[in-house]
């Protein structure tokens, strides 16, 4: 069985603890290998790791520009490695290997991205109204960076906040589901192999109580980068006020995926399996709650159904499985237990409902539920599984109202083939993406984040650059 230690400082080390932990393939049940279970002891090791190579000339004293060729380097190993990364994440969280082998080759595309931003963060220089005096604002790397993951997409998730990051100039500390934690110690390894100073990239590996919060509320440590649950990420986020530390926190979600009378049936319908049944559901960004206009309710239902109940559970390493099993056992139970309080509340199950012991691992059926009011749960909390709600409406006006009738605001969709009408609603919905005929389309260059309860900050393009950047004004006086 193969085990992992922490990463820190270049060099992969036991647990000071003595302790691991095991880690499960979703679809056998089998554990496969053992991840380090730190602690505060192991993360002050990787903090002060991180601190010595911020304020090494190896790092610190690089142009931007020789930044920028490292972050190309390491592109280059991931997209070289992408084949066996991507082996050991589907291993660890069930995603299907189609699925997971495109995002992995994709975050070599990001880190390509990243290098070339390195050296266009630019200063400016301002006007004052004293005279006499030159004013210029300069932007400078925060120090470092602690780094939070969950574990349906780990690898992509980790670089959306560590390349903009190291392109700023931070080193990092990543602290990795303790579910999904291989692929990243595996990954922090390129970097070394990339030429990057020691210290620079570290991983520990463990517990959100025993390893998360020393590393938030590490006095080191200047920002932190989040990607979780809403009540992780206010955790997260109090922990981090007591330190007056930034924060990036992206959230969950209860996205509305609207179909609007008018819209392409058949493209309208491959957008709202990509929405809830993608990833068996396990995306913050899932389209959960389906809103039909009236007038085609029935029918859109009838062939929803129809199609839910054609898709192929099975093996993720096969080519043909459309979905596959949920990643960890506490999610596989809490999406049972929503289910249930779905019925008991009202709803209607038409289509699957249950979970799929035959199939060997954790599976849960894509499911469908009707008749739901916008007072139940499964209509306002993020339940992060293949379960979706169908909701009417009559018109615009009110499919923003419903829309927008919940804590979250991270992502939405409209499907219509009237321009004014997606225009209109496009300003109206509260979320940080809005599709229009597509879903879960993102991009290195386009910023992601939420409003509301789904997040603070964005990931992506220039805006993430931003995130990790100090702002400092400077005013040199003439003699």
């Amino acid at each position: 069985m193969k085990r992992y230690g922490h990463y820190i400082g270049g060099n992969e080390l036991a647990p000071r603890g003595g302790r691991y932990l095991g880690t499960e393939n979703p679809y056998t049940c089998e554990t496969w290998a053992e991840v380090a279970r730190g602690d505060a002891d192991d993360v002050n090791a990787a903090v002060s790791a991180a601190k010595a190579a911020f304020a090494n000339p190896a790092w610190s004293g690089i142009t931007a520009s020789k930044r920028g060729a490292l972050l190309r380097k390491v592109a280059d190993l991931i997209a070289e490695e992408a084949p066996r990364l991507a082996q050991i994440e589907q291993r660890d969280n069930g995603k299907l290997a189609s699925e997971v082998n495109a995002q992995v080759r994709y975050v070599s595309d990001y880190f390509h991205y990243y290098a070339g931003l390195a050296d266009k963060v630019q200063g400016h220089v301002i006007p004052n109204d004293k005279g006499g005096a030159l004013t210029y604002i300069r932007y400078e790397p925060k120090g470092v960076i602690g780094i939070i993951t969950p574990w349906n997409s780990p690898l992509t998730l980790t670089s959306w906040k560590l390349a903009p990051a190291l392109a700023a100039g931070c080193t990092a500390v990543i602290k990795p589901s303790e579910f999904t934690s291989c692929a990243i110690v595996e990954f922090a390894d390129l970097f070394r192999r990339a030429g990057f100073p020691d210290g620079v990239v570290n991983v520990v590996t463990g517990l959100g109580e025993e390893v998360g919060a020393p590393l938030v509320s590490h006095p080191e440590v200047a920002h932190v980068g989040f990607t979780g649950g809403e009540a992780a990420g206010v955790r997260v986020y109090e922990l981090a006020a007591r330190g007056l530390k930034t924060v990036t926190l992206e959230l969950g979600g209860k996205s509305p995926n609207i179909i609007f009378e008018d819209a392409d049936f058949d493209q309208a319908l491959n957008g709202v399996f990509s929405g809830i049944f993608a990833a068996s559901g396990q995306s913050c960004q899932a389209g959960s709650r389906l809103l039909l206009q009236r007038s085609i309710y029935d029918r859109f239902v009838e062939r929803l159904v129809a199609f839910t109940q054609s898709i192929r559970l099975g093996d993720p390493s096969l080519a043909d499985t459309q979905m596959g099993p949920i990643a960890t056992r506490p999610q596989f139970e809490k999406i049972l237990k929503y289910i249930e309080i779905a019925k008991k509340e009202g709803a209607r199950c038409v289509a699957g409902g249950k979970a799929r012991p035959d199939l060997g691992g954790q599976f849960v059926e894509p499911t469908v539920f009707t008749d739901v009011d916008m007072r139940m749960r499964i209509a306002q909390e993020e339940v992060f599984g293949p379960v979706l709600c169908v909701i009417p409406f009559e018109d615009e006006a009110d499919a923003v109202r419903i829309g927008n009738d919940v804590a979250f605001g991270l992502a939405a969709a409209v499907w219509t083939r009237d321009l004014q009408r997606a225009m209109s609603m496009t300003s109206k919905l509260k979320a940080g993406t809005v599709w229009v005929n597509n879903y879960r389309a993102t991009s290195f260059t386009a910023p992601f984040g939420g409003m509301k309860r789904s997040g603070v900050g964005r990931e992506s393009g220039m805006d993430a650059v931003r995130e990790y950047l100090d702002t400092k004004c400077v005013w040199i006086a003439a003699r």
